[in-house]
């Protein structure tokens, strides 16, 4: 039996609004690091733009948070209800398969961040030595 999860987007928003300003961080700055404008990124946290799970993942490592937190995940919480329901084996699993999928994404995340970053070296090194 597969269980399905629904998040409250307008309390992820405000989860993500709050740790932002708790960090310091100004829109400008998110905007920034996700590689969008400010505008768009307003338009994320006001919920007028779809937050996807990658973009959710991106905001989570900027904030240094983990994506679960964002979610509003407790694994507490389900681990109690489903202990309740004589059913924690097919919990563990499910999590555990969960988190390799959340971890997954990451490190696909962050391999492609990196790829980014790597292609960017490369041009600054090649404008560098044609301004040389």
């Amino acid at each position: 039996m597969e269980k399905s999860y629904s998040f409250d987007l307008e309390k992820i928003l405000k989860k993500i609004r709050d740790i932002r300003k708790m960090n310091g961080f100004s829109h400008e700055y998110m905007a920034i690091e996700l590689g969008i404008s400010p505008s768009a990124y307003n338009k994320l946290e006001r919920g007028e733009t779809v937050l996807s799970l990658e973009r959710a993942n991106n905001i989570a490592v900027i904030l240094e948070v983990s994506l679960a937190d964002i979610l509003g995940f407790n694994f507490e919480n389900q681990f109690n209800q489903t202990n309740k329901d004589n059913s924690t084996g097919h919990l563990y699993h499910q999590h555990s398969q969960q988190i390799e999928n959340f971890y997954q994404e990451n490190k696909d995340v962050y391999e492609k961040l990196i790829a980014s970053k790597d292609d960017q070296i490369q041009i600054l090194k090649g404008l560098l030595k044609n301004k040389l």
